[in-house]
């Protein structure tokens, strides 16, 4: 994995400072940048498009608060959408970059690889079967500034950088400062607190530091159905903009009656998850002398959720136990999310050759307790609240990195010695398990109550626990080569082997020419590669239920891929997803403060790595399995794609405008199928509609924003607008497919200079709200489900109110 050099990291520093004072009001800015160890290059002479956002700058005057929220709003590649209703994705947003999956994007922490969550994203969302890192456990109050390298990197940085880099860089000023925020909803939920400070101090030497963050923070749950409504209302609000709302309300009504119910029965908790967090970073370096360095950083974030399932209703009594739930109940999963960092280090430097050891530790655990709920088995003696289990995952990376500047061509090499587990622990046995009438494990299905296990959300179970661990070795080198600013080539190779799968060998080679002062051209080729995870090989979440046909006891759920299950199906041991990418583009500056940069891109990746459709098949009766999902490398894909950047500061009046517009469009397509080949299934039922919709049209392919930064005296005024493309949504096997036209999101904010060191911001996230087009019906759950959360979420305008303190 390629890693920042000594001299990026002091220089990078420096020159970073110096712009932030010479460029203010910027959001993407002209600094040093990872993806090369020039100390000399700017964002405009890099072969490849970076972007380097301040966030200290952004956090300040925009509504949100999050690093992957902030990111949503200024890079268009980048996406990241709330989910609702979706068990431990609700907890974790997955992110992704270019329209590829939240795996397919490294992410770095002061140039070291930051460890993935523990969760599989499973419940048809976003991202679906894939492994993604938690952007949110890193406080912003503890952030610099953060590098997204938009361009395929697995030659330098290892797996996973498909896609391509984001970098986190911690603050490492002497100083002090702090930041308090309130916000809520237009319809008074969904309220937020988060209260953060940052001190920094020396360590007693000339260039020492030690820099420590503590972030708390709380976000209330929302509630966005069509009876939240109704009852806000008093009337027929959500059939407001029907064609005939009477007819509409009068069909649901239809509909609900058929089956015995009542509107009553769908007063459902359909929104954000409620969400409570605390962290504690730092970031240190201390120079014993001026050859050698020590350093470390890290952190801790301990986040607790409050997600709510799908209702079970009076009528479904082989899930409820209605002498304790006469009018059915809707669960709620909480969670406990502990991630847990840190990384230590030595620089070394002697005669312009440049060392760095370091070794970085990371861990993410997930805990599920499920609550108001029921296993159905045991009656009235059901508990109501149960501990379902957890998983985590840990990584350990040993890194030395050597480089050298020899004239223009700066020479690095090193190795990588990494190492990861993988576990799954039970819960408790009422949890997952199904019981008789005398409250014994059940043998027979004559002989129970109801469906086993908690509902909503199936305990793991003893058969799912397991601990696996797998380590992997590398080696890479690069070469780059500057021609008085006017030629730039890199060529980088990496080889790297895992214990699991074998050995990958890959390269990548960029070139940028200036061929007129100023104006230049810029390319590059490489391929790449994705091991799979370990969560992707080993997760599997079976469980006890009684089949459809009330044969017996059966078991349904997610089989690893190298289960019996899987053998007898013909599934292929899981291997690395491979990649070949190309991109082309050119940047200008032909005015004083005005910035332009455009730049396509070809992603081609084979044996892509997805969890599948539910599969039935004669062969899986022989272990008692109605049906099963498998990960396997199914499919090919192509993405297309092109990134446009233009930012530009002008003096007006007495103050300064920052204008910054970016966009991008990107399609991804599916090019061909990897079936088992001795398995006879249809195609819907081994990657159905819907999950070729997650791939191809689940996310906007179009996406820009248009930012106007205006700060004169005291004031600052923010308007930013951001526009969403259309996404499609197939609601296969149970609904149909539904086009949502596209949107556009206004967040506007007012900032004023209290004093030179307290700052006073007003503002509002989607001021005018707006929401994702209404459901289809048939997609809506007798309409409970009003809205689906795509291209911006559901939450609706949010106003906010922020104090800054720099001491």
């Amino acid at each position: 994995m390629k890693k920042l050099s000594t001299a990026v990291l002091l220089l990078g520093a420096i020159l970073a400072a110096a712009q932030e004072s010479e460029e203010k009001g910027k959001q993407i800015e002209d600094i040093i940048i990872v993806g090369n160890r020039n100390v000399k290059r700017t964002k405009l002479e890099t072969p490849v498009p970076v972007d380097v956002i301040n966030i200290d700058k952004i956090q300040r005057s925009s509504p949100q608060m999050t690093a992957q929220d902030l990111l949503n709003y200024v890079i268009p590649s980048f996406n990241a959408v709330r989910q609702t209703a979706s068990d431990g994705t609700e907890h974790i947003d997955p992110v992704t970059l270019r329209g590829m999956g939240p795996d397919q994007v490294l992410v770095l922490l002061n140039g070291k690889r930051r460890h993935s969550t523990s969760l599989v994203n499973y419940q048809n969302t976003v991202g679906n079967g894939s492994v993604g890192t938690d952007l949110s456990a890193i406080p912003v109050i503890a952030i610099d500034r953060i590098e997204v390298l938009r361009d395929g990197a697995a030659a330098q940085y290892g797996s996973d950088a498909i896609a391509g880099v984001i970098n986190i860089i911690l603050k490492k000023n002497i100083g002090a400062s702090a930041s308090l925020t309130y916000g809520l909803t237009g319809r008074n939920d969904g309220d937020t607190y988060q209260a953060g400070a940052n001190y920094g101090t020396s360590l007693g030497k000339k260039d020492s530091y030690i820099n420590l963050s503590l972030q708390l923070s709380h976000r209330g749950k929302t509630t966005r159905t069509q009876n939240h409504d109704l009852d806000i209302f008093g009337n027929n609000f959500a059939y407001a903009f029907a064609d005939d709302p009477a007819a509409a309300r009068a069909a649901d009504d239809a509909k609900i009656q058929e089956r015995g119910l009542t509107r009553d029965d769908f007063n459902f908790q359909i929104g954000d998850a409620q969400i409570r967090q605390g962290q504690l970073f730092f970031n240190a370096e201390y120079p014993f002398n001026d050859h050698f360095k020590m350093y470390s950083f890290g952190g801790f974030s301990i986040k607790e959720g409050k997600g709510f399932g799908f209702r079970r209703l009076p009528s479904e009594t082989s899930n409820v136990v209605s002498s304790i739930y006469p009018n059915g109940f809707q669960a709620n999963l909480a969670s406990q999310v502990y991630d847990l960092s840190y990384a230590v280090g030595a620089k070394y430097n002697v005669n312009d050759w440049f060392f760095d050891l370091s070794n970085t530790f990371g861990s993410n655990t997930f805990n599920y307790n499920v609550n108001n709920t029921n296993n159905a088995s045991l009656g009235v003696k059901s508990p109501t609240r149960f501990y379902a289990g957890e998983h985590s995952f840990l990584q350990n990376t040993i890194n030395l990195d050597v480089s050298k500047n020899i004239n223009r061509i700066n020479i690095a090499f090193g190795g990588e010695f990494r190492f990861e587990q993988y576990q799954i622990k039970a819960g408790d046995e009422a949890s997952y398990t199904q019981y008789d009438i005398n409250g014994n494990v059940a043998t027979e299905v004559s002989t129970v109550l109801g469906a086993g296990g908690s509902q909503s959300f199936i305990g793991f179970s003893p058969n799912n626990a397991l601990k696996k661990d797998r380590h992997s070795t590398a080696v890479y080198a690069d070469v780059s080569y500057d021609l008085d600013k006017k030629l730039n080539i890199d060529a980088a190779a990496r080889f790297e082997n895992y214990s699991d799968f074998g050995n990958t060998l890959n390269g990548k080679l960029a070139v940028r020419y200036e061929f007129v002062k100023n104006y230049a051209v810029r390319a590059a080729v490489g391929t790449g590669f994705r091991a799979p995870s370990l969560q992707q090989q080993y997760f599997n979440n079976s469980y006890a239920d009684i089949s459809t046909s009330g044969s017996g006891i059966v078991t349904k759920g997610i089989f690893r891929n190298d289960s019996d299950a899987a053998r007898i199906l013909g599934f292929d041991k899981l291997k690395q997803e491979t990649s070949v990418n190309g991109s082309a583009g050119f940047t200008l500056k032909p005015a004083k403060g005005l910035f332009i940069t455009v730049d396509g891109y070809w992603i081609k990746v084979k044996n892509r790595i997805v969890i599948t459709s539910n599969i039935t098949d004669p062969r899986l009766e022989q272990f008692k399995v109605e049906s099963g999902r498998f990960f396997a490398n199914a499919i090919d894909t192509e993405t297309k794609g092109v990134d446009v950047v233009v930012s530009y500061d002008w003096i007006l009046g007495n103050g300064k405008l920052n204008i910054n517009l970016a966009g991008n469009y990107t399609e991804t397509k599916i090019t061909d199928f990897h079936f088992p080949e001795n398995l006879g299934t249809p195609q819907n039922e081994f990657f159905g509609p819907d999950q070729i919709n997650i791939i191809e049209t689940l996310s906007p392919k179009t996406k820009a924003s248009l930012g106007l930064n205006y700060g004169i005296g005291k004031f600052n005024f923010l308007v930013r607008n951001t526009y969403f493309g259309k996404v499609i949504r197939d609601g296969y096997p149970f609904g149909g497919v539904q086009e949502f036209s596209p949107k556009v999101v206004t967040d506007i904010s007012v900032g004023y200079d209290i004093t030179k060191s307290i700052n006073f911001t007003v503002g509002a996230n989607n001021v005018f709200d707006v929401f994702p087009d209404r459901q289809i019906y048939e997609n809506s759950y007798y309409g409970v489900f009003k809205y689906a959360p795509v291209q911006m979420g559901t939450l609706g305008n949010y106003f906010f109110g922020r104090l800054n303190f720099n001491f």
